[in-house]
């Protein structure tokens, strides 16, 4: 039995976000339903075709789901989508344009009058109100209006985030909100309205740089790859070309590096590098001493100094480096899950079972389970041939 067994989470959901917070829904036993435009669904089934011509955004968010094509803008689908959430629905989930779910009769004024234990959540990029609330909210704009922009890059530009850290903030929130909503309703009986933002997730993850910059102070600059703040920390090159990573976090590993990765103990006492703060305003010396350093020695024997010194150090790995990592392989992380375009790897979500594993099942071809779900309503064959011809599905 897991956690989740039993919930049944509706979701009008698309791209990143929404989707990504009712996976791990479903990872945890939940029933979901997506319900998807019929003939085009999800825009992100569309967004490239890597994954056996599958999109790689579509199969990392949306295993373990079931497919329910509707025109929400038809009446009679409509209809079938409010017996669907009013009928079997424990939470109902969306992230469509401000407003559209509240013109669907889906707020959470309208339905919690008729059942006032679901719970409801909104994702949107600015929150359900204030000056921004119409604006569209895409994740590399939610960076920028975030302030992660400003602190991400290098001196001469700004960079953003690889992955969608805006739409993954607000997926993981919006996530453990539902959780939360879930265990209040055990308490008192009844749902909750959950207003998700884009912004105030990625703002809130902004952590010591907002702080850093309290009160008009001078905020972190953007330093590449290297801590703005903390130093030695970050990239550096062996004499062989390539790179390690490496970190150091105070004054007793500062002495052990001078000395047993260095080799230069007489640096551990020089008054220029003997506090983090003065290391980080001297970060060009400290980096010519370290460079001349690492020049003798290929990656493999710094690295080899680094760990007999116990300074932390990482490879520098590119994304096939990450398919083969030795130590997901030793952990047993990866399964393998059903596609329409065949069986794939996915990586177990973080945090171990003591007893099996959490669900991973099939990432579900459009409109896979229309007729089953129609059925389980109490549709007849008959009349979900007339949905159909209506376009109504």
């Amino acid at each position: 039995m897991r956690p989740l067994a039993g919930i049944t989470v509706v979701t009008l959901e698309h791209a990143i976000a929404a989707p990504f917070a009712t996976r791990h829904l479903a990872d945890l036993g939940a029933r979901v339903i997506k319900v998807e435009r019929p003939g085009v669904g999800d825009f992100a089934r569309g967004y490239d075709e890597r994954v056996r011509g599958l999109a790689s955004h579509f199969v990392w968010t949306n295993r373990s789901k079931e497919s329910l094509t509707l025109d929400v803008k038809h009446p009679e689908a409509q209809a079938v989508l409010h017996r669907l959430v009013l009928e079997h629905a424990d939470i109902v989930v969306q992230n469509l344009a401000p407003g559209a779910a509240a013109r669907l009769g889906l707020s959470y004024e309208t339905l919690a009058a008729t059942k006032p234990e679901l719970i409801v959540c909104d994702i949107s990029g600015y929150g359900a109100d204030g000056p921004y609330r119409d604006k569209k909210a895409y994740d590399l704009l939610i960076q920028s209006e975030a302030g992660f922009l400003s602190v991400t890059g290098t001196e001469e530009e700004p960079s953003k985030a690889g992955p969608s850290i805006a739409d993954i903030a607000a997926g993981m929130y919006a996530y453990s909100s539902i959780l939360a909503a879930l265990l209040e309703r055990r308490r008192t009986g009844r749902g909750q309205h959950l207003d998700i933002s884009m912004l105030e997730s990625l703002v809130e993850w902004m952590s010591y740089p907002l702080y850093y910059a309290f009160q008009g102070a001078p905020p972190p600059a953007r330093t590449g790859a290297s801590h703005a703040t903390i130093y030695p920390y970050g990239p550096f090159q062996a004499g062989d070309g390539k790179t390690v990573m490496l970190g150091l976090q105070n004054e007793r590993e500062w002495a052990v590096f001078c000395k047993t990765v260095l080799e230069r103990p007489e640096l551990e006492s020089d008054a220029r590098f003997s506090t983090n703060s003065k290391r980080s305003a001297a970060r060009n010396d400290v980096r010519t001493i370290i460079s001349d350093a690492f020049a003798r020695l290929t990656a493999d024997q710094v690295v080899e100094r680094l760990d007999r010194a116990q300074i932390a150090n990482a490879q520098v790995n590119d994304m096939h480096a990450v398919w083969g990592h030795a130590q997901l392989k030793a952990r047993r992380r990866w399964r393998e899950v059903d596609t329409p375009a065949g069986r794939i790897p996915a990586l177990l979500p973080p945090g171990s079972w003591e007893e099996g594993d959490p669900r991973m099942d099939a990432v579900p071809a459009l409109g896979q389970h229309t007729v089953s779900i129609l059925t389980e309503l109490g549709c007849s064959s008959a009349e979900i041939a007339r949905l159909r011809d209506a376009t109504a599905i």
